[in-house]
């Protein structure tokens, strides 16, 4: 009996652990956290909907309209070629490159986070493999069964150095940045 609740607490605490990874790494992604982030979504969710595109097609065709005098009472104020309108649009323009950029340089950080978890995730699912392997090998010794020497089972047996990995990545990173941006 007392080894069924030792089982169903392993269970219940394995559970909570993986809650709780998963609660850490959706908040590790989660980017909304000062009044500068919001605004960069709200930005983006407003100017990249087709809302915002049919209200500026709207616009224009009004603007036009007006000035080309197809409202008889309302005296037009941009006469054509649309110099103001031009302008305008000009700027409008500016600003929506500006909002691009900042979409993407959120969407750059989010991938590096996500990167650096699937990093994460898969030295601790090597680990894991790693110990199974050496306790499969534990087991198979003292059962006595013949014991061939296999060179891959020995090589996937080992650690994995994690720094060894990081230390080839930035090597690999600042090579390239340093033939995408060579010294002056």
């Amino acid at each position: 009996m007392s080894q069924e609740n030792n089982t169903a607490k392993n269970n219940n605490n394995a559970e909570n652990s993986s809650i709780n990874q998963e609660a850490m790494l959706k908040s590790s992604l989660d980017f909304t956290k000062t009044w500068m982030d919001h605004f960069a979504v709200f930005i983006i969710r407003v100017f990249g909907s087709i809302g915002f595109l049919a209200s500026c097609i709207v616009f224009f065709i009004l603007w036009i309209s007006w000035n080309l005098n197809f409202f008889k009472p309302l005296k037009s104020f941009d006469t054509f070629p649309f110099f103001t309108l031009q302008m305008v649009v000009s700027l409008f323009a500016i600003v929506l490159s500006v909002c691009v950029l900042i979409s993407q340089n959120r969407q750059g950080r989010i991938e590096k986070i996500r990167r650096q978890i699937e990093f994460e995730i898969n030295v601790r699912a090597e680990d894991e493999i790693t110990k199974i392997l050496n306790m499969v090998h534990e087991i198979h010794q003292k059962m006595g069964l013949e014991d061939k020497h296999d060179e891959d089972l020995e090589i996937m047996k080992e650690r994995t150095d994690i720094k060894q990995i990081h230390q080839t990545l930035n090597d690999k990173e600042s090579e390239r940045e340093s033939l995408l941006y060579p010294p002056e």
